[in-house]
């Protein structure tokens, strides 16, 4: 079995992959959307997203998650054709019409006859499959028996990665998807590995390992505590699935911790007072507060210390200092607000690379503003305004939004440990984990300079080959 890639092969989106069965039948691992400056080297981008490879051998799309970079590209699946099923996790099913519906209304159309029929069309086409249990496919999928399983990916909720096997010769591919980190927090860790002969592993971070996950609440805490100095307002980027929800669950510790050890002592801290009693968290992203609110209802899949959390009578995902904003009349208003006031709040808000969402607004208002703070907890792909800001930013440079020259005079930090991808480190344990060592490699989902250094590693320590 060989793959054709049709995105995030030399980027980290657009993610594609074609697992070929045999000569006249494939299967589709994930159909994202590509942002940024990255390609699928065969006419699609960001500003066209239309299926530009033959469909006719694909038997069924197989999602790892439901990131927009994996998932974006659906609706114009379908419009090129595809009528099989779409297998993913139950968690994955229940999360991916949100996306997708959003992707319909960015990318393509708002008429609400049209995003219905789209999205029925995918619900009718959705087979959930249960984590770590073996589906056997259809016999007219290929010439040969295959079978394929979810396995815990860690990265967010409903992630997997997901094996694919041939049932008479046992050879398995397995496609990583974007594996999450150790100790991140609702999800439980990533399920270790058990063998494969053919691993197509991502490599988004391949050339370098996260700074602690383990003091990184600390470290949130210590950079908005001085962001609160220069008396502005906290923007923090983030993708609507996933690293919304990690920041509202490490806020509300830090805003717990802040009460209960004043409730210790009697007597409170006194930045801590002024800082955390008096935060406001804004939540300015439909999409994000849709999605947390299926996080709260799939409490099932968290981890054993957020479900403790919740046994304490506390809400990780819905606290006190709160405040969501629905409309887009109350966005606007927000906005102009924070522009004229400069008070002191975290704002939340999509999308993660600032390519588009309400973050834009909040950008183009305050990013001239040096009482304002921008704090970056992901990956920014070259291309995307995010990495501008992160890159020009500090020098006191500019970036172009909407096309329009925005002057940066707001404060620009990146804090680390907050990704959602593995590091060099944890994908090499990835691999360790097998029973027996893998055959051949391949890497995905990374920039060049990240996979060369991971493909190095990889030689150097197993002696496997890596193409």
């Amino acid at each position: 079995m060989d793959v054709i890639h049709h995105g995030a092969f030399e980027g980290v989106t657009g993610s594609c992959h074609e697992l070929l069965l045999d000569s006249d039948h494939s299967l589709l691992i994930d159909c994202g959307l590509f942002q940024g400056a990255e390609t699928s080297g065969s006419g699609a981008d960001s500003n066209t997203q239309e299926i530009d490879f033959d469909i006719t051998k694909v038997q069924a799309l197989v999602v790892t998650h439901c990131h927009i970079d994996h998932v974006g590209r659906i609706p114009w699946l379908l419009i090129a054709g595809f009528t099989g099923p779409i297998y993913c996790t139950k968690a994955t099913a229940h999360l991916l019409p949100l996306v997708i519906e959003d992707a319909l209304k960015v990318g393509l159309t708002r008429n609400a006859d049209i995003i219905d029929a789209v999205i029925t069309r995918l619900q009718r086409q959705l087979q959930p499959v249960e984590y770590d249990s073996w589906l056997e496919l259809p016999a007219d999928f290929a010439t040969e028996r295959f079978k394929l399983r979810f396995r815990q990916a860690g990265h967010i909720l409903g992630s997997s990665y997901v094996e694919i096997e041939n049932v008479s010769t046992h050879y398995r591919v397995v496609f990583s998807g974007d594996l999450g980190c150790k100790n991140t927090p609702l999800l439980p860790d990533p399920t270790p590995l058990e063998r494969a002969d053919f691993l197509l592993l991502e490599s988004t971070y391949g050339d370098k390992n996260h700074e602690s996950r383990l003091d990184r609440e600390q470290r949130l805490k210590s950079v908005v505590e001085r962001c609160v100095e220069n008396k502005g307002t906290i923007l923090i980027p983030a993708f609507s699935i996933g690293r919304t929800q990690e920041l509202l669950y490490e806020l509300e510790d830090i805003i717990h911790k802040a009460r209960a050890k004043e409730a210790e002592t009697g007597v409170a801290d006194p930045l801590s007072f002024k800082v955390w009693h008096k935060m406001t968290v804004i939540l300015d992203s439909p999409l994000a507060a849709q999605f947390t609110k299926q996080y709260r209802t799939m409490k099932a899949l968290w981890d054993e210390e957020a479900l403790a959390r919740v046994e304490e009578d506390r809400h990780p995902l819905n606290f006190d200092r709160l405040m969501t904003v629905d409309d887009h009349s109350d966005h606007e208003r927000v906005v102009n607000y924070l522009k004229s006031s400069g008070d002191p709040c975290i704002v939340i808000a999509a999308s993660g690379m600032c390519t588009g969402g309400r973050m834009l607004n909040y950008l183009k208002a305050l990013l001239p503003d040096p009482r304002t703070d921008v704090l970056f907890v992901g990956y920014q792909a070259a291309g995307t305004p995010g990495r501008d800001i992160q890159t020009y930013g500090p020098r006191g440079g500019y970036v172009d939004l909407d096309h329009e020259r925005i002057d940066i005079k707001a404060g620009i930090y990146t804090l680390g440990g907050y990704s959602a991808h593995a590091d060099q480190q944890e994908l090499l344990d990835f691999i360790d984990a097998t029973e027996a060592p893998v055959k051949r490699i391949r890497l995905i989902h990374g920039e060049p300079d990240a996979r060369a250094a991971l493909a190095a590693k990889i030689r150097e320590r197993y002696g496997v080959v890596v193409d």
